[in-house]
């Protein structure tokens, strides 16, 4: 006789929508449009989610990098207000299609880029938002070592058992796994049921760093050095191009947003006009949160009598002789990157991996090997030199410009905001199936739009010679190094430009939809109950029955 042993489920459960019928390869019910009984998030919670993201130690640096190549922090605060006003506006406008249609960044991306194509989109998206929340974690890490050390100050003489090349020690390490596992039930979670999270940092933090902030201005008269520096070091061709390069390092730090805002969007209940709250909102917190770090820093350097400006907030903040303002000061920062490495990277991750994965992740197994995965990074690595980190994210930036420019142009423009919400889960569906056929061989190829392929390319390009440099600096470029100082802004103006031009050239008619299609209307016709629905899901028990959008409205 066999002994039969039971073996698990890794298949996720498939949703009885109209969306999800008889395509498991495309969907699952994380994938499958928002219904309006799951939609909880209010002007309030996307508020909260900004002001949340917004608090972390990367803000606090972001001016760091800007003044150690000789900018002022007059500069420095421009750069950052200008960048993220350039940021905001994509970031506002594709994140008003998840409002609208209430899906997440994958499936948008199938309009634009076709259903097989979408995968260049997707893959350059989690790449990005893995080494994010790796980095967070290392943040986070260092913020739970020094609430630690506040409590066990023995704590920081445990033998090291680290080499010294990998740049983290075994306290270090141990910290780092701490604060991974607290991050754990909270991966676990739907987003909808995370507000609370966001909303709690969002108090909670700018109360720390504003009393920081205080402090700063009441220790030491006139803020510090920094605040006397009257002109910047460099001038002419050399002072514009290091601006051109470090307002790139700052957009690079959310050109993931730019193209997945739709993945917070989708759940949102309010008009898709409050998207538009980002593009002044952002600029301001950004700015002023970047501030708080320049003038905390400043004076801790003068309070504290030190040979250069202690720009990490933690080692500032290990100075403190008070134990209990050392500990509650780390811990805003240990909730700083916490919510942020899940507001905008495991969430992130997770949408991808339920793209191309549908049949076997969902979103808490999509944050949970983002989890896993972040060990495999060794990000303390990355974060041992801030001068090659800070390349690499001006790096990567430029294949995220070209993804955030194409969806952005194919929506607003070429479409004219109407999309097909039921066809972008059919890929046999003739709107977004791309057919065309490969000159020369004669063969129809399907599922790609060779449009995107080539303004991606084309915005790419010109950045290649810079990239090859900053991958190898012994590689002389020459003034090929130029372009890549300013490759967001490069690759998404040439990428927008060439798009369009193929799109009124050669048309997609077939993309070109009479009316939108919302997924409302849709739920009303063909959708049904989802029956066995796990627990973090219930808030997608019950489809439509009713809209306020009036199907065929041009929205």
């Amino acid at each position: 006789m066999q002994l039969k042993i039971p073996r698990p489920h890794i298949r996720v459960p498939q949703g009885e929508s109209a969306f999800a019928t008889g395509n498991a390869r495309w969907t699952n019910r994380d994938l499958d449009p928002v219904p309006k009984h799951g939609r909880k998030w209010g002007a309030k919670s996307l508020v909260a989610y900004w002001i949340s993201d917004a608090l972390h130690a990367s803000t606090w640096q972001f001016a760091s990098g800007i003044i150690a190549v000789g900018l002022t922090y007059r500069e420095a605060i421009g750069i950052v207000a200008l960048s993220f006003f350039i940021i905001s506006l994509p970031i506002a406008a594709n994140g008003a299609v998840g409002a609208i249609y209430h899906v997440p960044f994958p499936v948008i991306a199938r309009a634009s880029w076709g259903f097989w194509g979408s995968y260049i989109a997707i893959i350059s998206r989690v790449i990005l938002a893995l080494f994010w929340f790796a980095i967070q974690n290392v943040n986070g890490g260092n913020a739970v070592r020094v609430m630690i050390a506040a409590i066990w100050p023995s704590y920081l003489d445990l033998p090291n058992h680290i080499p010294e090349s990998q740049g983290i020690t075994t306290n270090g390490m141990v910290a780092f796994f701490l604060f991974w596992l607290l991050q754990v039930p909270f991966l676990c979670m739907h987003p909808n049921r995370l507000r609370w999270l966001f909303t709690v940092k969002s108090v909670l933090v700018p109360i720390a760093w504003i009393a920081m902030l205080i402090w700063a201005f009441v220790s030491v008269k006139g803020g510090g050095h920094v605040f006397a520096q009257q002109a910047p070091t460099v001038s002419g061709s050399k002072y514009s191009w290091l601006f051109l390069a470090n307002m790139t390092s700052v957009i690079g730090n959310y050109a993931t947003l730019s193209v997945n805002m739709s993945d917070i969007s989708r759940y949102s209940r309010v008009n898709p006009r409050w998207q538009l709250l980002y593009i002044p909102m952002l600029p301001l917190i950004f700015t002023f949160f970047s501030f708080i770090g320049i003038a905390a820093s400043s004076a801790g350097q003068v309070h504290y009598n030190l040979d250069s400006i202690p720009w990490d907030p933690l080692v500032l903040i290990s100075y403190w002789p008070n134990r209990a303002c050392r500990f509650f000061a780390a811990a805003s920062f240990a909730l700083a990157s916490l919510g942020v490495n899940i507001s905008a990277n495991s969430i992130s991750a997770a949408n991808d991996f339920t793209a191309l994965f549908p049949q076997y992740i969902n979103l808490r197994r999509g944050q949970l090997l983002c989890a896993v995965l972040s060990w495999c990074l060794v990000p303390w690595k990355i974060l041992e030199s801030a001068g090659s980190f800070l390349t690499f994210m001006s790096a990567y930036a430029i294949f995220l410009g070209p993804i955030a420019a194409i969806m952005m142009c194919d929506f607003w423009v070429v479409n004219r905001r109407r999309y097909d919400c039921l066809a972008l889960y059919q890929p046999n569906n003739p709107t977004y199936r791309f057919e065309f056929t490969v000159p020369g061989l004669g063969e129809t190829v399907h599922g790609t739009n060779w449009r995107a392929v080539v303004a991606f390319l084309v915005g790419v390009a010109p950045n290649v010679p810079g990239l090859v440099n900053a991958v190898n600096p012994n590689v002389d470029v020459g003034v090929g190094i130029h372009p890549f100082q300013f490759g967001w802004l490069l690759a998404f103006f040439a990428t927008a430009t060439v798009y369009m031009a193929l799109s009124w050239l050669v048309p997609a008619v077939e993309t070109q939809v009479p009316r939108a299609v919302l997924c409302d209307e849709v739920y009303d016709e063909e959708g049904t109950v989802v029956d066995g629905v796990e627990a973090d899901d219930e808030d997608r028990k019950d489809v439509l029955s009713s809209t306020k959008e009036k199907p065929g409205k041009d929205v």
